[in-house]
């Protein structure tokens, strides 16, 4: 069993050397994509979630003003997450069953593709990221040495979304409807984040469902870095990192599993 996943291992780590040039053209062409025709091109990656922050901000602090100390800093950190989160997920769900074209014409490994789309939008979220030091200058709140855990955070979440990507990638290929399935699940997901509430105006009983979110946590664990200029709790960095390596495990399982019927599906 060892000795088989090893081969396994190894393989990808060849493939991913062979293809290394292709994947940089596809993450290349993600990013011109995104933006094609646009004045400001890559420059919304940081006005998006700033307009974003600045309108919940209004709607929400006059809500929870007396709850929640500097809630443009707060609302962001959440924001930024989620959104990766879910940018990323829903487009590369359709990695596979939009290079149809491409899978019947060339050989090429298939996680390639979807990998190619959750690093540009990794990108896009490194990039937003910046919003976080104009807010924090802004609203006059500081920096801490805490930050050095950020990458851990960063890294963990990478590994989730490549995850969560290639599972909803090898279903998406099997069932068309579950794009729009998963927009509602999407939708659940960011109303049990946090994400502009603070988590214990939740009542016990319903704890378990911002529990059981991923989301959730990660969200958690940023904002203790760079809201409360803390370090992460223990317990959280293992519960994001409990996550993140099941999904990635289950992702990988399923995809290399189905991935030779794609062609017959797509």
């Amino acid at each position: 069993m060892t000795i088989c996943t090893d081969n396994k291992l190894i393989r990808y780590l060849k493939t991913f050397k062979k293809y290394y040039f292709l994947l940089t053209v596809l993450v290349k062409t993600a990013i011109e994509k995104k933006y094609k025709g646009s004045a400001l091109g890559i420059v919304w990656s940081l006005l998006n979630p700033l307009l974003h922050m600045i309108v919940l901000s209004i709607v929400f602090s006059t809500l929870l003003q007396r709850q929640i100390e500097n809630f443009p800093l707060y609302i962001l950190t959440g924001r930024l997450v989620f959104a990766f989160f879910s940018t990323c997920t829903s487009t590369a769900m359709k990695s596979i069953t939009a290079s149809g074209r491409l899978i019947t014409k060339v050989y090429i490994p298939k996680y390639i593709i979807t990998l190619s789309k959750v690093i540009s939008e990794f990108i896009f979220f490194i990039v937003s990221m910046f919003n976080l030091v104009f807010v924090i200058l802004w609203t006059g709140a500081s920096f801490s040495i805490h930050l050095i855990y950020v990458p851990i955070y960063l890294i963990l979440l990478f590994i989730l979304v490549m995850g969560v990507s290639l599972l909803l990638a090898t279903v998406a290929v099997f069932f068309r409807d579950m794009e729009h399935i998963y927009s509602v699940i999407i939708m659940m997901m960011m109303y049990l984040s946090a994400i502009f509430y603070p988590p214990e105006i939740v009542p016990d009983q319903y704890q378990i469902f911002l529990q059981i979110n991923p989301v959730f946590h990660f969200i958690q664990g940023f904002r203790q870095i760079i809201y409360y200029n803390a370090t992460p709790e223990v317990g959280n960095l293992l519960f994001c990192a409990g996550y993140a390596l099941f999904f990635m495990i289950a992702g990988l399982f399923l995809f290399e599993r189905n991935q030779k019927k794609f062609i017959f599906y797509i």
